[in-house]
């Protein structure tokens, strides 16, 4: 559960070519979806990447709960970032899936379409109205009824902008862009203005940028995308421009947040998403840009921005369904998510935490700007990336969008070979 989904590890691929009977489905005596009995027992909890900065709060959360519910007792495994779809995809395979585990949505679905993801909508939904609706939507799975994982932490962030380079190039630095047809005439204004030596954008369009312009992604079904249509093809002609005129940064096809940070930072770049983890980088790394630095909130299309969020599955095989429904809940309440909130720059998804006065007064510093502006575009977030939208399909589109940025192909011939590929991906998993 990395604080940021950007470094997400993603390539979980081996469970989705085993079939249910080798996954299991839940009835064959394994487990069982009853979650209404004596809440006791032995259960495992694992989490992604937590144990070295955390230790004492997970402990302390599990010492609660088993205070809380006698005669259970919690066995908490942390793996390290590195390769932990693929250690959840053994233990998928192998029947060693821990009780209760971090996941991220797209790590849920094949574990969801193997049978090993409790439908939490069946077992536990009087849960359901802790949750702000973004958030628990965010672990359903297209193309299937239900809901597999208690949502836990959130995070979203403003963009970011240098004050300086917007008034050297004649535009009002307290006037930032607020709309896409205002972000791309401010990008070529400064790019003109700056003989192309000053990009607004550091990075090519991801699929959640095509979201939050409006584009409509996939089916209902979840069986195709259906991001080559006319908006689409529309948002990758805008970047086409803008790549021409060098308001796109060249090295944008490469780019990782990493790169395009450091571009930001040495005032190569104008704008820049982040968090409010990002303003003590700048106060320190570039305290001229922290000085003028500019706050504004995501573009969207939609008027709703984008979230990212990780969650807690129950293993539908668990013996112990009670114990492990009650223990995902309990690590994921209200209490425990902003008690968590207050210790690392994240957003709780229970509903009316972020009505609480840590998330909406602000005491004149521009991290509780951040967090206050951040935790009201939360309430009506939306996780754009579909949950069935593998590392392998991100690879499909960004390719393509570079042969788009680079001329070699029209921007609808780009995005009709990325559906394709993509749709082609999604038959595989099937």
């Amino acid at each position: 559960m990395p604080v940021s989904r950007r470094t997400l590890a993603v390539a979980f691929t081996a469970c989705l070519a085993l079939s249910l009977s080798a996954c299991g489905s839940g009835d064959d005596g394994g487990g069982s979806t009853d979650a209404s009995g004596k809440v006791e027992g032995d259960i495992t909890f694992q989490t992604w990447n937590l144990r070295a900065n955390f230790k004492p709060y997970f402990e302390g959360v599990i010492a609660d709960f088993e205070k809380k519910y006698p005669g259970t007792h919690v066995k908490w495994v942390d793996q390290p970032a590195e390769g932990y779809a693929d250690k959840i995809s053994a233990d998928a395979a192998g029947g060693t899936l821990p009780d209760v585990v971090n996941v991220s949505p797209d790590l849920v679905a094949p574990l969801a379409k193997a049978g090993l993801a409790l439908d939490l909508d069946k077992a536990a939904p009087q849960y359901k109205k802790e949750y702000l609706a973004g958030a628990w939507a965010s672990h359903e799975i297209p193309g299937m009824t239900g809901t597999y994982a208690f949502p836990g932490y959130l995070n979203t962030g403003p963009l970011f902008y240098n004050k300086s380079l917007f008034e050297e190039a004649g535009l009002d630095p307290d006037q930032p862009p607020k709309t896409y047809d205002e972000l791309f005439a401010d990008a070529l204004d400064l790019a003109d203005k700056s003989d192309g030596e000053v990009a607004t954008l550091a990075n090519v369009p991801t699929i959640e940028d095509f979201g939050r312009y409006g584009v409509e992604l996939m089916n209902k079904e979840g069986t195709a995308f259906s991001f080559n249509d006319a908006k689409g093809v529309e948002l990758l002609t805008k970047y086409k421009e803008l790549y021409d005129a060098k308001a796109l940064d060249p090295q944008a096809l490469t780019a990782t947040p990493e790169s395009s940070g450091k571009k930001f930072l040495t005032g190569a770049v104008a704008m820049n998403p982040g968090s409010a983890l990002d303003l003590g980088n700048f106060k320190k790394q570039a305290p001229n840009l922290y000085k003028n630095i500019g706050i504004t909130d995501q573009i969207t299309s939609t008027g709703h921005v984008n979230m990212y969020v990780m969650g807690v599955m129950v293993n539908a095989q668990t013996k112990k369904t009670p114990a492990a429904v009650a223990f995902a809940h309990f690590v994921t309440d209200a209490e425990h998510q902003m008690s968590f909130a207050k210790q690392v720059a994240i957003f709780p998804s229970t509903a009316g935490s972020l009505d609480e006065p840590y998330f909406t007064k602000e005491d004149g510093t521009d991290e509780t700007r951040v967090r206050v502006a951040a935790a009201k575009s939360l309430k009506n977030a939306v996780n754009y990336t579909p949950v069935l939208f593998s590392e392998q399909m991100k690879t499909a589109l960004r390719n393509e969008i570079a042969k788009a940025l680079q001329g070699k192909e029209s921007p609808r011939e780009a995005l009709d070979n990325a559906v394709e590929a993509c749709d082609r991906l999604l038959q595989q998993q099937g």
